[in-house]
């Protein structure tokens, strides 16, 4: 017994020496950005980011941006590792020195909010800015940046999911590139006259990447989430059916085939992306494609479209994720965090927002963003874009459900769609298995005092 509590004494003292460290490393990052300071006579804004590469460089010209477009804060970035980011943060709150804002887009707002490590963002804003928000932005914004009613973040970009497809491929199948599938039966016929094998009859270019399972439940009218009652809706016929589709589409050639496949094709997010390379014919993806594709394939002629529903089905909805603005509880400058947030969204002027949001290829906050000039014409340059932008407004665009136990909800989900997909469970036993592990999950929390 005595061995066992000097090694429970030894792993605290090194998770504390381990929180010093990071907490160390942060603090010396700061120092060495701080020093370098533009306008040290400005009062300094600290923000946190995991951007890497060529998109710390966009991040940096709109901190830039705003830097010279007033003459009180100096937002000062720093780019931290995604991998241990999250843990940095909640280390630098408890130790009472956290940035003054922060660039996010794991599921953290449910969680963190519970756990007092962020401020609500309506307590900062001025009620005629917080009317004006949820007047305006787009429905998926005020739910994805929400918990308890309260406004937590504030998204300066948005992912939404459609299809991109080959109209070459369609041609050459005597289809209509013109009229695109309006239901998944449709969806399916075009399925079985796109798809190729080569001599020995392995596939050779498969017709529809379908994505994930959390993009298909809104589509046939269902969810994760029940808004109006608080309480989660796992094994539902809705969700079944959803999931059903996605075993179907995996299963048609042969599980085994599919993975062959799959394996000799490079996941990038680049040149080789397989839609590119025509390894599909229609791929569902996010609109960070587009980018890409301007940039690596210039000349491939595709077009996108949402995602057919089935038969009665909603047409523009899906799930949806995306990047967004939290304050951290003791940040020191919340109202300078309030300026940037508000500078970089658009919700302070859209207009001049519009530019931003077409440097990084993001969905804006809301259709006043999408008006101004900047975004329109990033519009006719990429037209494709249109279709994800169309998505936005629709009230069926979900978010993950506002539960403080996300992570643990999102991992249960895709354990589900994995054991389906691969035939170890049915449909119908996947997700009943799901609903048990969260009635468990929420038994669990309720004992240990959790409300939710």
């Amino acid at each position: 017994m005595g061995e066992s509590n000097n090694d429970s004494g030894t792993w605290k003292a090194v998770a504390l020496l381990a929180g010093a460290v990071l907490l160390f490393a942060c603090a010396g990052s700061f120092s060495r950005a701080e020093a370098k300071r533009a306008h040290p006579e400005r009062i300094p804004v600290r923000f946190w980011h995991m951007w890497t590469a060529e998109w710390k460089v966009v991040v940096e010209r709109i901190c830039t941006r705003f830097n010279e477009s007033q003459d009180r804060y100096e937002v000062i970035p720093l780019s931290v590792p995604p991998g241990n980011a999250d843990a940095k943060f909640m280390l630098a709150v408890a130790g009472g020195d956290p940035p003054d804002v922060m660039a996010q887009w794991n599921q953290v707002i449910p969680n963190w909010a519970e756990a007092g490590l962020i401020v609500p963002l309506d307590e900062l804003m001025q009620p005629e800015e917080l009317q004006r928000f949820n007047a305006e932005a787009y429905p998926i914004v005020r739910k994805i940046g929400s918990y308890k009613n309260r406004l937590y973040g504030i998204t300066t970009g948005l992912n939404i999911w459609a299809c991109y497809y080959r109209p070459d491929h369609v041609r050459a199948a005597g289809l209509d590139p013109d009229h695109f599938p309006e239901t998944m039966d449709e969806l399916v016929q075009w399925e079985d006259k796109l798809v190729r094998f080569d001599a020995g009859k392995h596939l050779q270019r498969m017709a529809y990447q379908p994505g994930f399972y959390t993009l298909y439940p809104a589509l046939y009218g269902g969810g994760f989430y029940d808004d109006a009652t608080g309480r989660l809706q796992l094994n539902t016929p809705q969700n079944r059916a959803a999931l059903e589709f996605l075993v179907e589409r995996r299963s048609k050639f042969g599980f085994d085939e599919v993975v062959r496949f799959e394996s000799g094709l490079n996941a990038s997010y680049g040149m080789d992306w397989p839609f590119i390379s025509g390894a599909y014919s229609i791929a569902v993806d996010g609109q960070w494609r587009v980018e890409q594709i301007a940039k690596f394939a210039p000349n491939l002629e595709y077009r996108t479209a949402p995602i057919p529903p089935p038969r009665g089905g909603k047409k523009h909805a899906t799930w949806s994720c995306g990047n967004f603005m939290i304050v951290p509880s003791g940040a020191k400058q919340p109202q300078g965090a309030l300026e940037f947030i508000k500078f970089w969204s658009g919700i302070a002027n859209p207009e001049r927002a519009g530019e931003f949001y077409t440097w990084g290829g993001w969905l804006p906050l809301s259709p006043a963003v999408a008006a101004s000039s900047h975004y329109r014409k990033y519009l006719a340059e990429h037209p494709q874009f249109k279709v994800f932008l169309e998505i936005l407004p629709s009230e069926d665009v979900q978010p993950t459900p506002p539960v403080p136990y996300q992570m643990f909800l999102w991992d249960r989900i895709s354990q589900a769609e994995q054991s389906a997909v691969r035939g170890t469970l049915s449909p119908a036993d996947a997700l009943a298995r799901l609903d048990r592990e969260m009635t468990q999950e929420l038994a669990r929390r309720k004992e240990l005092g959790h409300d939710d």
